[in-house]
């Protein structure tokens, strides 16, 4: 074994070679995922260069060790300087090989790693490989030449479909695909790649360069790659690099290969510039940094295997139906049999869809059902290791349901309640055992949506805290760490902005103005879109139980409260602050709620006056933000990354704006700061400046700050 990489590399190395006859092996092992870091990279350079110097060396094999062959990038190089060689060259000179180069594929091969992989002449994966080029999630694209070769090996309009869904194809995929030339079962990919190669200078085979291939049926795909770019456009909403994968490829139809290049490093730099990148990097990092909070590194989880879930609601059967996913023993307890019914319906339900549209197989539906039991009985969840309350959002309702949890559970069972907005402290009073008591708050559809609340109260037990982050993890879901107020992190700062959001209808904004402006900023739905999706009558009891606190010289909008007692909630009702005439999905606005907004204003006297798309925006920013630092200050949340990931994954905030509180910074906070201020002179009330936002904008600092010094 001989190492293989530039003087000065690090010791030890991370591309080894050895001599097999005439194949020389070379051997990327850079833990975890082989991540195609500085020193992969020289090393692939000079295991290509000591395979050309070599006259008793016939062909070059790429492996990776350990799980993968390489998942990409290094995430540690993000924002770095670059350091040669860079990948584009690497990829060049292994096509530019004069002996043929065969990649075998096991694990991820991802982004540069399938770059790699497409550079190489042949290519075979064993059954687990994933080969995916994600770029568009970061805000980027290929650019070590995928946006060529991809579509030369597997089509046009495959390759760019595969790009602009970030998402990786299995091994039999890939080879139907024409992204790889076999497959070969075992779970060895150095025996695999060697037995290939001995048998492909067996039949005298040379390189084979993908650059050199046509792209197949050029003309036919030009059509439909504009078509595509069109649907793209619609879906896309305003994020830059879709467009300009699209355009890559259309190189790769009306260009020869090396022009074909210079466009997508053309390209690739436009993207790497844009601020939208900055954003979405942001939001990857986020997403990987909220799992690391004091209690989870503090303290080993409790194992958990069996679980119970009270309530069998839409709430309590999605996370039901998560946990089954997740591989758990699940229990599903209800009030009484009718109710219990209904529970086991809306699982089955679930699961009859998913099977339905050809997503789970009948035989995996019954293997997950297997593991669910129902049952009436408290007693029958007593072996439970975590219970999940899932009941209707009352406090004494939730406290007579611990009351019987602390009846029955054994010593050390977990004990979480689902609940939005409620204080988990009194919840835990209801039980002998505080230190057991926390808050799992599930996003409905609770089996689709990734974001979970985990609220830790002031007595729950580290070991607690770690088990429900073990357990977010086993469930696949994004995890945020929230202290105990009202609305938590999320539902908190909802409440504000949709006051600021109410402030301007009153104002003279229409709702339907107030929802397209910020569509148009990027959020899935307005925020009056979200109140008629989720039922306005949440929210209003929601508003009438916070009204004994309400401040009262708080400015209070009641074009709401006039809409609920017509009866208007919302889709389930037919009429909201939209009209869904015969049960459709999409509202039509209504001019009767315009009306009762004008009577509003008039009953008020206010003066309506007029918005822009700017002047929305501006406000319901300003509002999250200031709020969101709020948070930060009274130490609900640890981090602004976090805020950043409740947004993100529970409430539709545009990926590629990276969160509110980086969309802050990237905006300018003492930009931000001035626009409370002016806003503050009509309701210095509603509109007064955090304190942290003020010394944050005197120090010229900004939240990252915070992030990096958590």
């Amino acid at each position: 074994m001989s190492q293989a990489a530039a003087p000065g590399a690090p010791t030890p190395p991370v591309v080894t070679t050895e001599t097999h006859g005439p194949v020389l092996l070379a051997r990327i092992d850079h833990p975890p995922v082989n991540a195609l870091g500085q020193a992969v990279r020289a090393g692939l350079l000079a295991a290509i260069e000591q395979a050309e110097a070599d006259a008793a060396i016939h062909a070059l094999l790429l492996v990776g060790a350990g799980r993968a062959f390489i998942a990409g990038a290094d995430i540690r190089e993000f924002g770095k300087p670059p350091q040669p060689p860079s990948l584009p060259e690497v990829c060049q000179r292994i096509e530019a090989s004069s002996k043929p180069v065969i990649a075998a594929i096991h694990g991820a091969a991802l982004g540069g790693g399938l770059e790699v992989a497409m550079a190489a002449h042949y290519r075979l994966a064993l059954p687990g490989a994933q080969l995916g080029l994600p770029e568009v999630n970061l805000g980027l694209l290929p650019g070590a030449g995928g946006t060529q070769r991809a579509p030369r090996l597997m089509g046009a309009l495959p390759a760019a479909e595969l790009m602009l869904s970030g998402k990786p194809l299995a091994a039999r995929a890939a080879l139907a695909a024409g992204l790889v030339d076999r497959l070969v079962e075992g779970d060895d990919p150095a025996a695999a790649g060697l037995a290939w190669a001995r048998e492909l200078l067996a039949q005298g085979a040379g390189p084979r360069r993908t650059g050199a291939l046509p792209v197949p049926d050029a003309d036919g795909a030009l059509a439909g790659l504009e078509a595509l770019a069109t649907e793209t456009a619609k879906k896309s909403r305003g994020l830059f690099s879709p467009q300009r994968i699209i355009e890559c490829v259309r190189a790769a139809l009306t260009l020869p290969f090396e022009e074909g290049l210079a466009r997508e490093r053309a390209l690739f730099l436009q993207c790497l510039d844009s601020p939208q990148r900055a954003g979405l990097v942001h939001a990857f990092f986020a997403e990987r940094e909220v799992a690391k909070v004091p209690e989870a590194q503090a303290a080993p989880a409790r194992p958990v295997e069996r679980v119970a879930v009270i309530g069998g609601g839409t709430m309590g059967a999605g996370i039901a139906v998560a946990a089954l996913d997740a591989g758990l023993s699940v229990t599903l307890l209800e009030r009484d049999e009718p109710a219990l019914e209904r529970g086991r319906a809306n699982v089955r339900k679930v699961y009859d869809a998913l099977v339905a549209r050809g997503r789970l197989a009948p035989e995996a539906r019954e293997a997950r059902l297997a593991r669910w039991r129902t049952s009436t009985r408290y007693e029958d969840i007593a072996d439970a290791d975590l219970v999940i309350e899932a009941v209707f959002e009352d406090l004494q309702v939730k406290r007579a349901v611990f009351a019987e949890l602390d009846r029955v559970c054994r010593p050390g069972a977990v004990l979480a309640t689902n609940t939005s907005y409620l204080d988990i402290e009194a919840i835990a009073d209801a039980t002998g055992r505080p230190q057991d008591v926390i808050g799992l708050h599930f996003f409905s559809p609770a089996h689709i949506m990734r974001l979970l609340e985990i609220v830790v109260p002031a007595r729950v037990a580290p070991d607690v805290v770690a088990t429900a982050f073990a357990l977010a993890r086993r469930m696949k879901k994004v995890p945020v760490r929230a202290g105990v107020c009202d609305g938590f992190i999320g539902n908190r700062i909802l409440a504000v902005v949709r006051e600021a959001a109410d402030h301007m209808v009153e104002d003279g904004a229409s709702p339907y103005q107030v929802d397209q402006a910020l569509r148009d900023f990027g959020f899935a739905m307005g925020p009056f879109q979200v109140v008629d999706l989720a039922g306005g009558d949440i929210g209003w009891a929601t508003r009438k139980r916070r009204a004994p606190q309400r401040d009262p010289r708080a400015r209070y909008v009641e074009v709401g409260d006039r809409l609920c007692e017509r009866g208007w909630f919302g889709q389930k009702t037919g009429r909201g602050w939209y009209l869904y005439p015969e049960g459709a999905r999409t509202g039509q606005p209504d001019p009767e709620v315009l009306a009762i907004a004008d009577a509003e204003r008039t009953r008020k006297g206010v003066v309506p006056r007029s918005f822009t798309p700017e002047d929305i925006v501006r406000r319901y920013m300003a509002a999250m933000v200031n709020e969101g630092a709020k948070v930060l200050q009274e130490g609900i949340a640890l981090r602004p990354l976090d805020i950043d990931a409740t947004f993100l994954f529970g409430y539709g905030f545009p990926r590629w704006r990276g969160g509110p509180m980086k969309w802050a910074d990237m905006q300018g906070l003492p930009r931000v700061l001035a626009d409370i201020r002016e806003f503050a002179r009509q309701d210095p009330l509603f509109w007064t400046p955090t304190p942290l936002l003020e010394k944050l904008v005197a120090e010229g600092r900004d939240f990252d700050s915070l992030n990096r010094a958590a």
